[in-house]
């Protein structure tokens, strides 16, 4: 029965502690919510930048590629053209029109009003 009674005192006396306590975390909590509240707000901004970055990076990458791919194809007309463009090929594309290289130099006429 003794043990009964210490029991019962000991529990007594640690109630109020513990309910000053959690009044004054309570309080303590409600003090600080300003804070939370932009704390929060700073995560959501930095997940959101988070988020923004990895867009902005596979658009970069996408960029990237597809200019490659352009410049790829720059290249190869660019070779097309320059090969086309030489006086041999020229004279093969144009011989089924009945055109022929010149032998003689062109003629040079001159104005005979000038001085």
């Amino acid at each position: 029965m003794e043990e009964a009674v210490k029991d019962t005192k000991n529990t007594t006396i640690g109630k109020p502690e513990k309910k000053r306590f959690r009044l004054r975390y309570s309080k303590w909590v409600v003090k600080n919510i300003p804070f939370y509240f932009f704390a929060g707000g700073l995560m959501i901004f930095y997940i959101a930048n988070g988020h923004y970055a990895d867009k902005l990076v596979r658009n970069i990458s996408l960029t990237e590629k597809h200019l490659k791919e352009i410049e790829f194809e720059y290249k190869t007309v660019k070779r097309d053209v320059m090969f086309r463009s030489k006086e041999s090929e020229l004279a093969k594309a144009v011989e089924p029109l009945g055109l022929q290289q010149l032998v003689v130099p062109p003629v040079l006429i001159r104005d005979t009003l000038q001085k």
